[in-house]
């Protein structure tokens, strides 16, 4: 690839990424072919070689590109907060919880986000190392330091992940699976339903926690 593509976004290959992203999302990577998603960007062949030189590189670029770049949004709210001198156990969970439910990803960023990595959860490939080693992993240790800095006393490692883990759960649940949850409630994913998920997340923690001192 010349010097200038890799300085200057080419308008093929945004486009090439953009199919590929949908396409891949909605049916899966063995589901669909080259010449579906150059058909669909309006392109050739010649032109994923040129740029991905295969289906492979092409799918690794999607995650590399579209999926890490919506992670760092995600993430951006909680490394702010990191930043802070001090901040309670409170303001982690709500600011995890908001980043999801009420942050920067549009309803068809999430959709495509939820859709990628729950295919990969399936059927794990190359993508999935790109997955835990740039998004997942990093993210986890970011919560589990600020958990380590906010509550009153220590907890044991292996508690503190569960901690962790119970509070992506949430999170994430509540994130992705909205029509589910909309059906249970009867509620639209408006503004004011938002912020009662997050306010329950919230509580639904620190009750968890025994009123976040750790016990």
């Amino acid at each position: 690839m010349s010097q200038a593509h890799t300085k200057q976004t080419d308008p093929t290959q945004e486009r090439l990424l953009d199919e590929a992203e949908r396409l891949f999302a909605n049916k899966g990577y063995d589901a669909v072919s080259l010449r579906e998603i150059t058909a669909a960007a309006g392109t050739h062949l010649a032109a994923v070689n040129y740029h991905f030189g295969s289906k492979e590189n092409l799918y690794l670029e999607v995650f590399r590109t579209r999926y890490m770049e919506r992670a760092r949004k995600i993430q951006q709210p909680l490394v702010e907060l990191e930043k802070q001198e001090h901040f309670t156990p409170e303001e982690v969970v709500r600011t995890l919880a908001k980043a999801f439910l009420s942050g920067p990803l549009t309803d068809e960023e999430r959709q495509r986000h939820s859709q990628l990595v729950a295919r990969e959860m399936g059927q794990q490939s190359k993508a999935f190392q790109v997955l835990s080693k740039e998004a997942m992993v990093p993210f986890m240790e970011l919560a589990i330091r600020m958990w380590q800095r906010c509550l009153p006393q220590e907890v044991e490692p292996e508690r503190l992940k569960l901690i962790v883990l119970s509070i992506f759960s949430q999170v994430l649940y509540f994130s992705f699976a909205r029509p589910v949850v909309s059906l249970a409630t009867g509620r639209k994913y408006d503004e004011e339903f938002v912020d009662q998920i997050v306010e329950h997340i919230t509580q639904f923690t620190l009750c968890g926690l025994g009123g976040g001192n750790g016990k």
